[in-house]
Order: C-alpha cells, then sequence, then structure tokens
C-alpha cells in the first residue's frame, strides 16, 4: 500500500524525527518564552495545561512549513489551504488526560487537518496522543462512535521532532502526565482556502497573531512513496 493509500485509510500519519534536531533547543526556548496563565489569553485556557503564544517565532513558523508537513496536510485537505493557527500546549504533571474526541472538519470532510510537533520525547508516562485510526470515516451503517470505548485507540510515543499529522474528524485525545516529564508541542491547525472568511471571523478570539494569508497548493509537494 502507497504512503498516500494509507494516509486516506487511517487518517493519520507519523512523520518520524522531521523537525531538524538542531532547531529543537530554538524551539524549546521559543515555547518556554511564549508560556503564558491561562488567564492572560483573550479566551481562557485550560490551567491544567501549559499554553504558548509563540505564532510569530520564525522557527516554529519554519517547522509549520516543512515539506512533508505541508505535503501530508495537502494530500487531506485535497485543495489549497493555509496555515491557521498555531500554539504551544503542554500537559501539567497529573494533568492531561483527555476522553476520546474528535475536531471536526467544518463544511465537508477532510477541509481541516491538524499537527502535532513535539518538541520532547513523548509517550504513556507524560501525556503522549491517543489516536484511534481509520475513525475519521465511518460507514454510513456504522453505529455512533462509543467514545467511552478505549478498545480501538493507540497509544503514540516517539521523540523530539516528530510530527503527528491528521484529519480532524480522526478520533484523539491526549494522556496523562503521570511523571511530569516535559512533553512540550504545537499544535497547528491548516484550512481549506474557502474556510478563510470564517477563520478571520474568530482569529483575534483565538490569538492569532501571524499573517494567514499565504496559501499552500497540494500539487507543489509530493508525498515520497
Amino acid at each position: 500500500m502507497t504512503k498516500r493509500a494509507q494516509l486516506h485509510r487511517d487518517g493519520y500519519t507519523m512523520l518520524r524525527r522531521v523537525i531538524p534536531i538542531t532547531w529543537l533547543d530554538e524551539l524549546r526556548i521559543a515555547f518556554d518564552e511564549g508560556a503564558k496563565p491561562s488567564d492572560q489569553w483573550g479566551v481562557p485556557r485550560q490551567a491544567s495545561w501549559r499554553h504558548s503564544l509563540l505564532d510569530l517565532d520564525s522557527k516554529v513558523q519554519a517547522v509549520c512549513r516543512l515539506p512533508m508537513l505541508l505535503a501530508a496536510v495537502g494530500e487531506l485537505i485535497g485543495e489549497r489551504f493555509f496555515l491557521s493557527q498555531v500554539e504551544g500546549r503542554e500537559p501539567l504533571m497529573g494533568c492531561g488526560h483527555q476522553a476520546l474526541h474528535r475536531d471536526f472538519s467544518f463544511h465537508r470532510p477532510g477541509d481541516t487537518v491538524h499537527a502535532l510537533a513535539y518538541f520532547d520525547d513523548y509517550g504513556p508516562d507524560n501525556g503522549a496522543t491517543r489516536i484511534v485510526p481509520g475513525s475519521h470515516r465511518p460507514a454510513q451503517d456504522d453505529p455512533p462512535f462509543n467514545f467511552d470505548d478505549e478498545s480501538g485507540s493507540m497509544q503514540l510515543s516517539g521523540c523530539a521532532g516528530d510530527i503527528l499529522v491528521f484529519d480532524a474528524d480522526l478520533v484523539h485525545a491526549a494522556s496523562l502526565n503521570s511523571t511530569g516529564a516535559r512533553r512540550r508541542s504545537i499544535l497547528i491547525g491548516y484550512f481549506v482556502e474557502s474556510l478563510y472568511a470564517s477563520h478571520l471571523k474568530t482569529a483575534k478570539l483565538r490569538s492569532v497573531r501571524m499573517d494567514t494569508t499565504e496559501r499552500f497548493d497540494p500539487s507543489d509537494y509530493s508525498l515520497s512513496e
């Protein structure tokens, strides 16, 4: 099976160590310097997480534009798209567990894609993401997904520099950071071009400061087979 077919079947891909190792220290510094208490955001963030405002950082922006990342995003969206948001997130010790959920596409399946870029090693002990492969496109006759059923979930683990790319409709969740080990990451959002007007209406509430006018065309990028 090709990487393209597998991506559409599973609804996600793991890009292993795609962030250059020489960038990681700078990215961690940007995360720590951008961290703000939950009540200092336009819309308060969860106090059980460390949130970082870092969307103007040049190295963070470079991560969002890595060719392998844009190739995977473009394959999932299938049309011209734009970078809508990037924000740092880290579960605090004893926190981070989420119930399985979907973030949901907006107007059509596949119009929204997320990526999690990890700045620290991650696994079940420090709150790594759980996913349910293939859950983004249920068949018409499938029963409603039971978000309390963890039997189909897969716990991710890996190294600093990895990026998880996934369809917004993929069932996923963060896990408990039981050890307190650092698990800094950035959550990146990409939208199909037709969602730009909707994006602008809520950008300030989401603390988006960066320029979002750049467009990316899937035909400019290619998944390696």
